[in-house]
């Protein structure tokens, strides 16, 4: 492959993926997947909106300082307030990108921005001249872009050449275009602007038509070198351009797309994982690339063919992102060294002994109770095990009477702080109660914003993961668990949120001066 085909991968999942309703994510879970994403090849990381918030500023400037080989880089309005945050929050970074941006679409101009295009034209010199003062990787975006009049889209794009942009992205910020509109657009940029060979064209699409991986594809194909996507998909309304789709479309169709990432397609499951439990939003069974179905085969038609020559029903092999194969592979009669040569291959490398037992002894206990065990089901078993570690407040027990003509009611014992306590309640079914004996045992004041149950595997023996979003005075925290059990998966996802929501509490809370030793403490438990 020579250098001209290769495709720079722009990341946008931590400031346009968390636009997606609900997807607000921790700094603990930022830092986490930018951990992932820096190893996973990505060229660019889209840290945030710093000027959106506090909470934003904080994660942008705490990404810049650990990223070893992906470029941190933050969005701004063309406003130069917004752009003295993003340098702010960046001027840790060796290196770093300023990515400002203005509408240029007659329908923003006029009704958005109340502004006409010579004042738009005139914004873009200002400030993309402003933010050039502070790095020389200046990205700027046309806000609404296929739905602006191409003669002045050429001429702004020129402009923000002229004034120091290495890099222009074409946004299809509505999901308006189709794939045939969106290569005409690229290629009249390359034809018609003068100083285009100055800067790399990007692409930015939306989901709304369900075309945006196909519209960033056929902007590629037409000279655009960056692509602007999202793990797992998700962003604004229907979503991003998903990244897994495009990178494993060019590497398994390189005689249409000849094209090259840095992306380490092997990762590419685990990052999905990892975004999906950080956000709380499961990844559909059928998704391309990621989904749990997208290397299953039911149909005893396909199960011959693949059997004959794996070829005939996958056309990249699951290994190729990261997937095994084969599900079933373990059983009540596994020993633990196999248990732990099993989490090597599903990449849990480096977890502690104590993890590995405690998961161990969960597996023994559900592989008397379910005839086939999935990796599904053990990767489960071992994200509760590791949460749990953490956990200041963990659940002891828990016994649930429900029915008909009875009120439901729930009888618990936690520990709390290393405190046994217990109580009963009743509620408006189990899970009421069960969440009003948490709140008895451990007094607190939190909105129950999401609660959501799906299987990790068919059958009616699966195991079920719960997934639990709380807020409190604007902070939000997402816990899951999984068990056979779906009502002490439901206690624990609450009690994985809650306990989320202390250490948030603990990292936020103004210092202690002026408290007695009994006020200290009870700060301390996040009372």
């Amino acid at each position: 492959m020579s250098d001209k085909n290769r495709v720079i991968i722009f990341d946008t999942t931590m400031r346009d993926g968390e636009q997606s309703p609900g997807a607000s994510m921790s700094l603990e879970e930022k830092i986490q997947i930018s951990r992932i994403f820096d190893e996973l090849g990505i060229d660019i990381i889209e840290a945030g909106f710093p000027i959106a918030s506090p909470g934003d500023f904080e994660a942008v400037s705490a990404i810049s300082k650990i990223l070893k080989n992906s470029i941190p880089a933050g969005l701004s309005r063309h406003t130069k307030k917004d752009i003295d945050a993003c340098y702010e929050s960046l001027k840790s970074a060796k290196r770093f990108r300023i990515h400002t941006f203005i509408s240029t679409s007659a329908l923003h101009m006029k009704h958005k921005l109340n502004k006409t295009p010579e004042d738009v034209a005139e914004s873009i010199k200002e400030h993309v001249t402003y933010a050039r003062k502070f790095t020389d990787d200046v990205e700027w975006s046309c806000e609404d872009g296929t739905r602006t009049d191409m003669d002045f889209m050429c001429k702004t794009v020129e402009i923000a050449i002229k004034c120091g942009a290495k890099t222009i992205n074409i946004p299809d910020t509505v999901g308006y275009t189709v794939p045939s509109e969106y290569t005409k657009i690229i290629s009249t940029l390359l034809n018609k602007v003068p100083n285009i060979d100055k800067a790399i064209l990007s692409t930015h699409t939306h989901n709304d038509l369900g075309l945006a991986v196909a519209n960033s594809l056929a902007g590629v194909s037409a000279g655009a070198r960056q692509v602007e996507c999202t793990i797992n998909g998700i962003g604004e309304r229907a979503g991003n351009a998903a990244l897994e789709e495009i990178v494993m479309a060019m590497k398994t169709r390189p005689d249409l797309m000849p094209f090259s990432t840095g992306i380490n397609t092997k990762l590419l499951s685990k990052a999905s994982k990892v975004v999906s439990n950080a956000t709380g939003f499961p990844v559909q069974f059928n998704k391309a690339i990621v989904g749990k179905n997208a290397f299953a085969h039911e149909s005893g038609i396909h199960q011959d063919g693949m059997l004959k020559n794996r070829n005939t029903y996958e056309i990249m092999t699951p290994e190729s992102v990261g997937v095994k194969k084969t599900s079933l592979v373990m059983g009540k009669h596994s020993g633990r060294h196999a248990f732990k040569d099993k989490l090597n291959d599903l990449g849990y490398s480096g977890i502690t002994d104590d993890v590995i037992q405690t998961a161990f002894g969960k597996f023994k206990v559900l592989a008397d109770k379910k005839k086939h065990i999935y990796d599904e089901d053990i990767a489960a078993l071992v994200d509760d095990s590791l949460i749990k570690e953490e956990n200041v407040i963990k659940l002891k027990s828990l016994k649930v009477f429900a029915g008909t003509g009875e009120p439901q009611k729930a009888d618990m014992t936690l520990e709390v702080y290393g405190e046994i306590k217990k109580a009963s309640e009743s509620g408006d079914g189990p899970v009421d109660a069960i969440f009003k004996c948490i709140k008895k045992l451990y007094p607190h004041d939190v909105n129950l914003q999401l609660y959501q149950v799906h299987a990790v595997t068919e059958g009616t023996d699966a195991q079920a993961t719960v997934s639990v979003r709380i807020e409190e005075n604007g902070k939000t925290t997402v816990g899951q668990a999984a068990d056979t059990d779906t009502l002490v998966a439901s206690a624990n996802a609450y009690l994985n949120a809650l306990n989320k929501m202390i250490i948030k509490r603990k990292k936020t809370a103004p210092p202690s001066t002026n408290l007695t030793s009994s006020q200290k403490k009870q700060k301390m438990k996040g009372i």
